[in-house]
Order: C-alpha cells, then sequence, then structure tokens
C-alpha cells in the first residue's frame, strides 16, 4: 500500500479505517436521498480507490438505498461511514469521519437542485462557541463532557478504554 496513511472512523469507535493514497473528488451532495442518509443538509465526501482502504477496527453495516447505491454504516452508533456505487472500484467516505476532516477541501457539488437555500447563507449565520452556546447550562455540558463515550481523533490500540 502507499505511503500515505489517513485514519478516520465512526463516533463509538467500533469502526475503523485507514486510507493509504491521496483522497479525490472531494465533493458535496445535496440530493434527497444523501441528506436523508446523513440526516443534514449535504453528504460531504471524497473518493479513494477500495484496494486502498483498510477497515482496520469492526466493519461497515450496509443499507442499500437503491439498486446502485449502497451507504455504510456503524452498526454501534448510526455514524453515516460512506456512499458507493454498487460493483464499482472506489468508493466515497464521509469527510467529518476523518479524523482530521481539515485534510480534504470540497471541489464541487451535486445534487443542487435538492439544496437546503439556507445552505447559501450559512456562513452569515450567527457563530457561537460551545462554551458559549450553553451559557445556562455549565452544569448540562459538564456531563456530556465528562460521560463522552466518543472515540478520540486518532488510532487506538484498544476501545473502549478499560
Amino acid at each position: 500500500m502507499a505511503d500515505v496513511r489517513t485514519t478516520g472512523g465512526c463516533q463509538c469507535g467500533a469502526v475503523r479505517y485507514a486510507i493509504h493514497e491521496t483522497p479525490f473528488q472531494v465533493g458535496i451532495c445535496h440530493c434527497r436521498m444523501c441528506q436523508k442518509a446523513v440526516g443534514g443538509p449535504f453528504f460531504a465526501t471524497f473518493t479513494v480507490k477500495n484496494a486502498n482502504l483498510e477497515w482496520t477496527r469492526g466493519k461497515p453495516a450496509v443499507f442499500h438505498s437503491s439498486l446502485k447505491m449502497e451507504r455504510g454504516f456503524c452498526r454501534d452508533c448510526g455514524t453515516p461511514l460512506f456512499n458507493n456505487w454498487v460493483e464499482n472500484d472506489v468508493i466515497h467516505p464521509a469527510i467529518a469521519t476523518l479524523d482530521d476532516p481539515t485534510v480534504v477541501d470540497p471541489e464541487y457539488q451535486a445534487g443542487v437542485e435538492s439544496r437546503l437555500p439556507w445552505t447559501l447563507s450559512i456562513a452569515g449565520v450567527m457563530e457561537m462557541r460551545t462554551d458559549d452556546a450553553f451559557k445556562g447550562y455549565e452544569a448540562l455540558l459538564a456531563e456530556i463532557v465528562n460521560t463522552n463515550h466518543q472515540h478520540p481523533d486518532h488510532d487506538t490500540e484498544h476501545w473502549p478504554p478499560a
């Protein structure tokens, strides 16, 4: 495999992967199928060859959203991990599942006929840091932080920790 190694995985850490090539075809899809698959306004993905993606912990579950499209997700926590054209030599992992999602930048947008209009102006929407958004709910935020079951943004030998 190539010298490049980029890692990622689901929220709970049950499914982890390594990519051994530089991602290409980095894009956003606004189609309704992708919106529903991720529960968000769009699905941001990149492309790598199947042969260069290694599942290092666990295996994703797969839902066939159509005859020609499958979507991988973690069976334990539900994190959407990829979409894929069936019988293809490439796979399209979700950008946000990368341990460092800043390593790729979208190059295109597809399915724009279904784009939610407010996504065009999102850069102008009021911004808050997490601490500011939870003003008045500090105890709740502390409880969330102290009971966090999210896998860290790096490979671990064992998960969950003992």
